[in-house]
């Protein structure tokens, strides 16, 4: 049987990949690890890879606003969802102590979410990096036990680097929400009980225009979980908004719902239709890291 490749943005021990074996567990699989977003999303359009996982929103950082942007441009079909806990980690090169670093390199988005951390220890420099796990791999490629990483435990031991201080993030209610995407008319089966929906779409230019897009869902008393806007291209102040459901298209009640909101849009496309994700903890062991889904 054809193993599924599963494209994620960053290296491996990225918190990417801990989302891929969460939302593809229980399955066969190869990593396909890339650089960039629009790498992954390439990937995926152009048929070298079977499936993606990409980050869109975390709890504290907000929404990845370039992935929102691609998932319109690619086209690409929604199937699931997960929730992955960001626990983050002072990593470094085995036998290396905290009162010896002085540097910290790792993604911003994790740098930003261990200011408390740093500002305790003011001794260590945080510098940007691409990718968390990429930090980690730069760490052990290298010579230097004054030069730490800001990244998963599941990085550290696959790179065989040590846990300097552990949970240095500032709120331990920390989560990312990924998607997982696969070509239009690909589907994960039909899961059974709630489905959530997500979709995109551009109101008329007539007052009150989003209430009543919106109130297609609220008189059939259709839960509305998420709306985002994002400019739209080309009409200077203008906006597409991103809204997830709580509801099908397959359920008669969303199915007027969105035929009374094609009425009231200029453009309406559905994303996908999914189980929505429970949250919880979710940071693996080493033992779940190797389990299956290694890359070949």
């Amino acid at each position: 049987m054809q193993r599924t490749r599963v494209a994620f943005q960053g290296a491996r021990g990225a918190f990417s990949e801990q989302a891929c074996k969460q939302i593809l567990a229980g399955r066969r699989f190869e990593l396909a690890p890339y650089e960039k977003f629009f790498d992954v999303f390439c990937a995926l359009r152009d048929g070298r890879v079977h499936r993606a996982v990409i980050p869109v929103e975390n709890t504290l950082h907000g929404s990845v606003h370039e992935n929102y942007d691609h998932l319109l441009d690619f086209n690409l079909a929604i199937l699931a969802e997960t929730h992955v806990r960001i626990v983050h980690n002072l990593i470094a090169r085995p036998g290396a102590t905290l009162d010896r670093i002085t540097r910290a390199i790792s993604h911003p988005v994790a740098l930003a979410q261990c200011v408390e951390f740093f500002r305790r220890h003011p001794g260590i420099l945080v510098e940007s990096h691409y990718d968390t796990g990429g930090s980690v791999k730069t760490v052990m490629e290298g010579s230097d036990d004054t030069l730490g990483a800001v990244a998963s435990s599941a990085a550290a031991d696959y790179y065989g680097a040590s846990i300097i201080e552990a949970s240095i993030e500032d709120d331990p209610e920390n989560y990312t929400r990924f998607f997982l995407l696969g070509p239009q008319g690909d589907s994960e089966g039909a899961p059974s009980g709630p489905r959530k929906t997500s979709m995109v779409f551009v109101t008329k230019n007539i007052p009150g225009a989003l209430f009543k897009c919106l109130s297609a869902f609220a008189l059939r008393d259709i839960g509305l979980t998420k709306i985002e806007s994002r400019p739209l291209k080309g009409r200077p102040f203008e906006y597409l908004f991103y809204v997830d459901v709580l509801a099908s298209p397959e359920e008669t009640n969303c199915a007027n719902a969105m035929r009374h909101l094609e009425e009231m849009t200029e453009f309406l496309t559905v994303m996908g239709t999914y189980a929505p994700a429970a949250i919880g903890s979710s940071d693996p062991t080493p033992a779940d890291t190797k389990a299956a889904g290694e890359a070949g």
